[in-house]
Order: structure tokens, then sequence, then C-alpha cells
């Protein structure tokens, strides 16, 4: 009988994929990662009680291990250092690859277990056949809606190899009916909305632990400005390439100052909420920021230029291929066409890549709004997830 170490959350999605699994004949054992890192806005207490619950109605055994420390080194040296350096990181990627994945694998082998399984909504392939370099493929679950591949772009070949996942062929809807039918404890619980299953932890809180007030200048900037405007007719491809990849430097000058904010660090592009500015006919968006200056810059309208962006240069050392193959396949073609997105639940958008020396330039058939520095555009080949692309 084969072995498998469940990451147990509390929630009805890892309570279900453990059920599965039992059912599906597998010895399965139940950890929860405890975590009272900002303990004031994490429930940890409640969720382990009905991790325990879950695992008692089942008849598993259930283990609790503190990552406290581990996660606030993570937090403190992956987060905090991105946004000191005007980045808006995604915590939920480097967390699953760091340390939920990580964490699990190590406590898997220590218990002698074959696997490990959560409750994430992605489908797995495993490789036919006895050619061990075969790649093990991750696709988009069936349930779109929920798809959740988009989190887990930063796993390796081997967390994938040694990973279950139960819930990648179902609706959230199916999930439901099942714990329903087991009369599990938390079948009408409310679906987590934290960073990970780690706690809700709310990153605001934690960067006025470790960053300043610092007031500087909000400039606005019009729609009709001259810096959107873009001579690429009679370019070479490459040329055309670049300049449209180019990211905008915005100057005082552009715009005109309409107020204070109390540090570019607190705001990301596409941010409304926060600003504290009244008086306009239209809200007003993030659309830029400039840490070295503190400069807040500012746009008028969910449409305004500022916040769209077609073309993105990706550096060689910020991609990371889960399959090979497509890799190879890019440098071949010098071009593929392909699908991606630039945010966990949006829908797959589509795209063309171009290889270059220095790396990919990722070209989408529509604009792309607040793509923000520190965010991963994921690269998906149909349904399979074949790349992830740190935008830095």
């Amino acid at each position: 009988m084969k072995r498998v170490l469940v990451g147990l959350s509390g929630g009805v999605d890892s309570s279900v994929a453990a059920l599965i699994l039992k059912q599906k004949g597998y010895e399965v054992i139940c950890i929860y990662l405890k975590n009272t890192y900002l303990n004031n806005n994490c429930n940890w207490e409640e969720e382990s009680r009905t991790a325990l619950m879950v695992s008692q109605q089942m008849e598993i055994p259930f283990y609790i291990i503190d990552i406290t420390n581990y996660y606030k080194h993570i937090m403190s040296s992956y987060t905090i250092k991105n946004y000191l350096k005007g980045k808006t990181p995604n915590p939920d990627i480097i967390c699953n690859n760091k340390i939920k994945f990580n964490l699990l694998i190590k406590k898997s082998a220590l218990l002698k277990a074959d696997y490990i399984a959560t409750g994430h909504y992605v489908r797995k392939t495993t490789p036919e056949g006895a050619d061990k370099k075969k790649t093990y493929k991750l696709l988009t679950a069936l349930d779109h809606n929920k798809d959740q591949s988009y989190f887990l772009c930063g796993l390796n070949q081997y967390q994938i190899k040694k990973a279950l996942f139960p819930l990648g062929n179902l609706t959230k809807t199916t999930v439901r009916q099942m714990a329903t039918e087991a009369k599990l404890v938390n079948a009408k619980r409310k679906d987590s909305q934290g960073i990970c299953f780690l706690g809700k932890q709310n990153v605001a809180s934690i960067l006025k632990q470790h960053i300043q007030k610092n007031i500087g200048p909000i400039i606005l900037i019009q729609p009709e400005c001259k810096i959107y405007t873009k001579q690429i007719y009679k370019l070479s491809l490459t040329n055309k390439l670049n300049i449209l990849a180019e990211k905008i430097k915005y100057k005082p000058q552009d715009g005109q100052q309409i107020g204070y904010h109390e540090g570019v660090y607190f705001f990301t592009k596409g941010q409304r909420k926060g600003i504290k500015l009244g008086g306009f006919n239209k809200p007003l968006f993030v659309i830029d920021k400039d840490f070295q200056n503190n400069i807040l810059y500012l746009g008028k309208g969910n449409k305004h230029p500022g916040l769209f962006k077609s073309v993105f240069f990706i550096p060689t050392k910020h991609i990371s291929w889960l399959n090979q193959h497509y890799h190879q396949m890019i440098q071949y073609k010098q071009h593929l066409k392909i699908n991606a997105k630039i945010r966990s639940q949006q829908p797959l958008q589509l795209a063309t890549l171009y290889c270059s020396h220095h790396g990919l330039y990722i070209c989408f058939q529509l604009p792309q709004r607040a793509m923000t520095e520190g965010q991963y555009i994921v690269l998906y080949f149909k349904h399979e997830l074949i790349c992830s692309c740190l935008y830095y």
C-alpha cells in the first residue's frame, strides 16, 4: 500500500483530497503547517482544530508542525526585500515552492511516505514508458474557475513527481457535494482568501512593520501625453519588440502634481484604493512608481494607456521552463504561439513568444492591464503549464 502525506489546511478542498486518496486505497497521513507569524491575523487554532476533526472523522493520523520561523524568514528575505526594491512580489508562488511543497517532501521522507498531496485544483500527467527522462506535466484544472496552476508555476520536476492532485478533474460543486455526503465537519466552510493556506496574513501590516512613511509627490499623467507615442513603422521586428517592451520612464514634467503620498512602497500598479484624493471626474489609478525618487504617478480612468502593455521582455535568468521540450522548440523555431496569463484567475490569453539571445519577448494579442514588476507571466501550450517568467 502506497503512503501519502496530505497537507491539510482545515478547508474543504484539502479535506476532500485526503478523502479521495483514502477511498483509493492509499495509506493517508495528514499534516497541518502551523504559522503564527503576525498572530493577530492568523486563525491557526480554529483551522488546526477543524483539520484535526476531519482527520478523526476519516480515522487518519494527524500531525501539526510549527513553521513560523521558517515562514517569517521567507517573508522577510523575499517579500520585504522585493517591496524595498520597488517590486510587488507574489508570496503565494514562493510559498508553494519554498515552503509548502519543500517542507511536505522533507516530512514525507521522515514518515516514509511515497507521495505528498494538496487540495490544489490542477491536473498532473505521469510519463508513460520506462524512460526516466520523460517529463511530468501540469495541466489546468477541469474547473477553469478554480484552476490554481498559476500558483504552482515555480515547482520543479521532482516536486511534481512526488505530488498528487486529487481535485484536478473535479469541479468545486462536486467537491462540496463529496464533503457533504461524507458528513465532513467543514463541508460548508467558506474558502480561505489568505496567502496560500498559511493563514489570513495582511501584507500591508507586514510592510508597516518594516517600512517607515516617506512623504513624496503624486504626479497626474494625462492619457494624451506624448510619452505614449511610439514610432515603430518601417522598423525591423527586433527593433519593434525592443521599443514596445521598453518600460516607460516617467518624469515629473510629464504631468502635474496633485498631492502627496506616504511612500511608494505601499502602492502597486493598477491600485485604486488608498490614494485618498478626490474631486476628479474619473477614478485615479496608479500607473507607475519611481521608488528611487519617491514619486507616485497616477492616471485618470480604468482605460488610461499607462495601465496597459502588450509586449514584455524577460531575461533568461528570470525564465524557468517546466517542460524543456518547449524551450528547445522556441530555440529552433524562434517564435511560438502559446497561451499565457498574468494573474491566477485570468482566462488564458493568446500570445506569441519570440526568442532572442538574451531572453524571450512575450507578445500578447490583447493589451494586458497593470502588469507589475515582481509578478509572474505564466506560459501554457494549450492547457499545459510550460514555463514561468518573472517580470522584473
